[in-house]
């Protein structure tokens, strides 16, 4: 330790004792009247958006702790980095990184811009539907020729009218399967980097431009938002939302995470391009909205998905899905490359605050520093991490609209809350290799 530091470090623990010493024989009220001026410049979550419980507190301690207010922006440092929560160190902005679907927002917005392209006719055909997924199979393949037809590469599918197709499409989207009942996906993947039927989506938007996909999302976008909340939509036959809502608890969030010096990132499981959609209504510009990347040939988009880390591009095996969620945020937020962008980082070298709502997000949002939000919606290995608390900085909240109940039963964490990449279940762990106990559902609507 130099010279320097020391003097500085002395002086720093002679203002503690004297405040120690201070609020020790004063009253209360005298010690938070001291205590006023130096957070009265804090960002602040809004008092008049409720959340659960005492999780606002939570997250503006964290806020407070790891923003402006734990260490002010000086001069003499770089544009656009502040000191960080270390004392007499300089670091970058401190990251928030949020999924989307059901954590930003009601509902899902890969759900919602298919679904309007189907009514409206704007699902490219492909030349072949295997090509749209290496892992589609025969069976699919066959249950969409059928009830598609055959026509011109590239043109668009008369799914407004043709009931059997836009049947076909939804349930192969939303179970997986084909109307039949048969597998729509077979074959190997790491299930903690991919899940075919989410990698599809974007699949299916192959052979239009970028900027003709973006018209197409934000007109789902604009339908979705004027529609009443509750809204059911019929799209062949089947019944799905029909209505999307930004969360105010996630708008005033994000307002206050950046107010307080943060950067602030979504990585969501949906096409990047229809993500990016969206993102704006929060604040957040394109550069900081991470997606399903279709690579883009001759000014359109392709069925090729970009890689991650040491996997290249290619059909989808790695999108932002569990462990690929935390290879993306590795390698597009921190610049770190090859096999090492799948590995959990140094703490300086992770997101502060990681949100979700699912499975899908459980490994990114374990790897924040300072707060894990966890939006509830009953999925077992983020409830599990979520109230096994194992650092004491996990945030669950009920869902801020049309919350679930409480699970019936308790959550199986001890036995197959877990997915492990051959799609198998197994038991949840802590980073020692402990096993988390069986958790009840405590905290919902």
């Amino acid at each position: 330790m130099t010279a320097p530091t020391r003097r500085l470090l002395a002086l720093g623990l002679a203002g503690t004792a004297a405040l120690a010493a201070l609020t020790a024989t004063t009253p209360a009220t005298a010690a938070a009247s001291a205590q006023a001026p130096a957070r009265a410049h804090c960002p602040q979550l809004s008092k008049d958006i409720p959340w659960y419980g005492d999780n606002r507190a939570k997250l503006q301690k964290m806020i407070d702790e790891r923003g402006t207010c734990s260490a002010h922006p000086s001069p003499d440092l770089h544009p656009g980095r502040m000191r960080s929560a270390q004392p007499l160190s300089m670091g970058p902005r401190p990251v928030a990184a949020f999924d989307w679907d059901n954590t930003v927002v009601k509902n899902d917005i890969s759900d919602a811009t298919l679904a309007w392209m189907v009514k409206h006719d704007k699902v490219p055909r492909p030349k072949n539907w295997r090509d749209t997924s290496p892992w589609l199979t025969a069976a699919a393949d066959r249950a969409l020729t059928r009830a598609c037809g055959i026509g011109t590469p590239g043109r668009p599918l008369r799914t407004s009218t043709n009931t059997a197709c836009a049947d076909e499409i939804m349930e192969i989207r939303g179970e997986a399967k084909t109307m039949s009942g048969a597998a729509a996906f077979a074959g190997e993947w790491n299930h903690r980097r991919t899940v075919p039927d989410y990698a599809w989506v974007p699949q299916l938007f192959a052979g239009l431009k970028p900027a003709t996909l973006t018209a197409y999302a934000k007109q789902a976008r604009a339908e979705n938002l004027a529609a009443p909340i509750g809204t059911v939509q019929t799209v062949g036959t089947h019944k799905l939302a029909g209505y999307i809502r930004y969360y105010d608890q996630q708008k005033d969030l994000i307002r206050t995470l950046k107010a307080a010096g943060f950067d602030v990132y979504i990585v969501s499981a949906s096409s990047e391009t229809v993500a990016e959609a969206w993102s704006g209504g929060v604040g957040v510009d394109a550069r900081h909205t991470i997606g399903i990347r279709n690579r883009v040939r001759d000014g359109r988009l392709t069925t090729t998905i970009a890689g991650c880390g040491d996997v290249k591009d290619g059909p989808g095996a790695v999108i932002p899905y569990i462990d690929g969620k935390r290879c993306w945020i590795n390698q597009e937020i921190y610049g770190i490359k090859g096999a090492e962008a799948w590995r959990k980082q140094d703490p300086a070298h992770r997101i502060a605050l990681g949100g979700g709502d699912a499975n899908t997000d459980v490994t990114f949002v374990g790897d924040a520093t300072g707060a894990h939000l966890a939006i509830n919606r009953n999925k077992d290995e983020l409830m599990c991490r979520g109230y096994d608390n194992a650092d004491g900085r996990w945030v669950v909240n009920p869902m801020f609209i049309d919350p679930l109940p409480g699970k019936s039963g308790a959550y199986p964490c001890a036995t197959k809350g877990y997915t492990n990449t051959d799609g198998t279940l197994g038991p949840v762990r802590r980073p020692d290799g402990t096993v988390v106990a069986d958790q009840q559902d405590r905290i919902h609507g």
